[in-house]
């Protein structure tokens, strides 16, 4: 069994949520249920599977949570471009949320793909 807390990319992902959570408190409250509350629990799904990941036993199970970990990661994504798209968020700051976010997609993506390897 791993530990989650040991993992870059676990640690990565939760400061990401912490930055989208507070960028959250800045989108118009009529948002709150639609657009704001999809992109909370995208974000908060990158680590939480990570973190459920770490307790399989093989490999393979393990990627396959790192798998939905980076698909909740392009659902991040897309959303934050929606959100500049609609004028919520500015442009500029979507932007850098999204080379954060993007660093991360390369990291679980090479970790992916190490495991495979092992």
């Amino acid at each position: 069994m791993r530990n989650f807390r040991d993992l870059e990319v676990w640690y990565l992902s939760r400061g990401l949520a912490k930055e989208i959570y507070f960028l959250m408190k800045t989108i118009p409250d009529e948002e709150k249920f639609g657009l704001t509350s999809q992109i909370k629990r995208s974000v908060i799904s990158i680590p939480s599977n990570i973190a459920e990941g770490c307790a399989k036993k093989s490999n393979k199970d393990f990627s396959r949570f790192l798998e939905i970990s980076l698909g909740s990661c392009y659902e991040l994504e897309t959303q934050l471009i929606l959100c500049s798209d609609v004028e919520l968020i500015k442009e500029e700051i979507i932007e850098e949320k999204i080379i954060l976010l993007q660093t991360l997609e390369k990291k679980i993506t090479s970790f992916i793909n190490y495991l495979a390897t092992q």
